[in-house]
């Protein structure tokens, strides 16, 4: 299988109150528990809190808040949404 490259960020870069849209995984164990919790390509995904410390990162996702500690959200690679 050939290399895909994924213009974008991972999700642990965004500040509260950002939102993007999921692209791809870098970590293909962690993949499917983040496909089943909602987080699949092209969904909107929303930061509502980052705990202190690099903590947790709460995230809205479908309509509910999940929490993902920083390394997870590293895993998500997105495509920031633009605000004019």
């Amino acid at each position: 299988m050939g290399l895909q490259f994924y213009m974008g960020i991972t999700l642990d870069k965004l500040t509260v109150g950002q939102s993007g849209f999921v692209r791809a995984f870098n970590d293909q164990d962690l993949s499917l528990k983040l496909l089943e919790m909602g987080c699949v390509p092209g969904e909107k995904i929303t930061v509502k809190r980052i705990a202190p410390f690099g903590g947790t990162i709460a995230i809205k996702v479908l309509g509910y808040v999940l929490g993902l500690r920083k390394e997870e959200a590293a895993g998500i690679i997105i495509s920031p949404e633009h605000v004019n």
